[in-house]
């Protein structure tokens, strides 16, 4: 049951990566001077007060392993080799983010949902995987899940309506499945006289 509330907090799979974890208020402070200073909204008294949220957060799950993939990608490296180290030291759950091809995402996602083997804890895909998710109802909506069992972990700084790309990780019933982490724009593009002879 841990390992799956956990594992439902999309909003941690931001930050994940694999090193001996030891939460650490000194660490969060390293982080937010190298990686943060004055790229936020929040001055550092709000910045140092969210690491202590997420220190505290993170407390029943010390030592926990969890296990998440993406494909090999800029952004997706970075989380990997920057704040996924960052996110143990913080919290003091061990995390390992694997960077696989986009294909191989697809076909162990696909995999765990057909036998039900659990491959990996959290997954970071595309969003326009979104119909399979629900259809195969194997993804937690993480609009009930914040709101409920899920609330004492999520941020109450956590801004939905601040992310970009959100309706394309909403699902038919109207919940959000997926939080964007980063996002392709599909532009389609045809022959006007093509559909008008």
């Amino acid at each position: 049951m841990r390992r799956q509330l956990l594992a439902s907090t999309t909003a941690f799979t931001l930050l994940f990566g694999a090193i001996p974890a030891f939460a650490d208020m000194d660490a969060a402070r390293a982080f937010l001077d190298a990686e943060i200073g004055d790229m936020s909204a929040l001055d550092r008294a709000g910045q140092e007060a969210e690491m202590e949220w997420f220190i505290k957060a993170a407390e029943p799950f010390k030592g926990m392993d969890i296990k998440v993939v993406s494909e090999t990608i800029t952004t997706h490296e970075y989380e990997a080799r920057v704040l996924a180290p960052a996110f143990s030291k913080i919290t003091g759950i061990n995390l390992t983010h694997d960077l696989i091809g986009e294909g191989d995402v697809v076909e162990k996602l696909q995999t765990q949902m057909q036998s039900g083997e659990n491959i990996y804890d959290a997954y970071i895909n595309d969003s326009d995987l979104i119909g399979t998710h629900w259809r195969y109802q194997q993804a937690r909506s993480l609009t009930k899940w914040m709101e409920n069992e899920g609330k004492d972990v999520t941020s109450p700084n956590l801004d939905i309506d601040d992310f970009i790309g959100k309706s394309f990780t909403t699902a038919p019933d109207g919940d959000l499945y997926q939080l964007p982490d980063q996002q392709f724009a599909n532009l389609y593009f045809f022959r006007y006289d093509w559909f008008n002879d």
